[in-house]
């Protein structure tokens, strides 16, 4: 075993590994997977001076509490986070997107996530974990990932390797806003009534605590389909809004079925996808219908404000 390593002492609520995901494998069943909140996870790796796809700690709602042993260790939380570092039995508040060094016997306590869902950990270091076509993450309906595809366990040990040199830096705040959720069309919008299409991006529908890593269940006024309330099975893709027999909208996440026999109303723009995954029980969407050439355009202006946002890393 590694002499450095965290020992867990509670898990968490959905602690996996993750990274950027796997690519071109939707045609065996095999979806993307990867962190929910992209620009969070980008900047809890600059922080650290790691690369763009190295594995973190990707935790939902209650983050775990791990026991770090080992030689002097860069570590970064990002997301909104409430955390403590303990040690020699003392408590000291932790401060989000900022390199924070462990030493040996130091714990780290993610305590909750603030009024958003994904928090993450990552390292000035390599965790000591399998990869599944050229990626960590895990996708626990499937088995799929490091850590045999299942969440990180109470009194689980995590090994780690290659340790960088330790180094300090900061970013002082994220400012993002994002008044409506974007959507482009769907390929079977025509299949609801003229009626349900204007309550889509008319009415306020509200996320339901049936959401987690594969999709999210809204909840609103019940949206007509006129034709049919099932189709033949079709390819998914991350952010499509799929409407079943009950009406009300399923929007697919990062762990998402490949193929699904809803019809589809519309598909959330990749430009806020980070948003909607941060919303909690009870958080209130309204859509806003954009085009193609718009939402490549959106997407150009959030990957510049994301560099912009990593570059006043001091």
């Amino acid at each position: 075993m590694s002499k450095n390593f965290f020992k867990v002492i509670r898990a968490g609520i959905n602690t996996t590994f993750q990274d950027l995901g796997r690519n071109n494998l939707n045609h065996i069943g095999i979806p993307t997977s990867g962190v929910m909140d992209k620009r969070n996870y980008v900047i809890c790796n600059k922080i650290l001076q790691n690369d763009l796809n190295q594995p973190v700690l990707e935790f939902a709602y209650q983050g775990p509490r791990l026991v770090y042993h080992g030689n002097p260790l860069n570590i970064s939380v990002s997301g909104d986070v409430n955390f403590k570092i303990i040690k020699n039995k003392k408590q000291i508040e932790g401060k989000c997107y900022e390199t924070i060094i462990l030493e040996d016997g130091d714990e780290i306590d993610l305590i909750s996530t603030n009024k958003s869902v994904y928090g993450y950990l990552g390292l000035g270091a390599e965790f000591k974990i399998g990869f599944s076509w050229n990626s960590c993450s895990i996708n626990t309906k499937a088995n799929i990932g490091s850590n045999d595809g299942k969440k990180i366990q109470d009194n689980q040990k995590i090994e780690i390797s290659r340790i960088k040199e330790l180094s300090k830096k900061k970013l002082d705040h994220i400012n993002s806003k994002i008044e409506n959720i974007r959507v482009i069309k769907g390929t079977n919008f025509e299949y609801f009534s003229k009626e349900s299409q204007e309550k889509f991006f008319k009415k306020e529908f509200s996320v339901t605590k049936l959401t987690d890593r594969m999709g999210m269940r809204l909840e609103g006024e019940r949206l007509e389909n006129s034709i049919k309330t099932n189709i033949k099975s079709e390819g998914l893709v991350k952010g499509v809004i799929q409407i079943p027999s009950d009406g009300n909208p399923i929007i697919m996440l990062a762990d998402h079925g490949t193929i699904g026999g809803y019809p589809k109303i519309a598909t959330v723009i990749s430009a806020d996808f980070d948003k909607i995954s941060q919303l909690t029980p009870g958080s209130k969407i309204k859509f806003k219908e954009v085009n193609l050439q718009d939402a490549e355009t959106i997407f150009k202006l959030y990957e510049m404000e994301t560099n912009n946002i990593i570059s006043k890393i001091l």
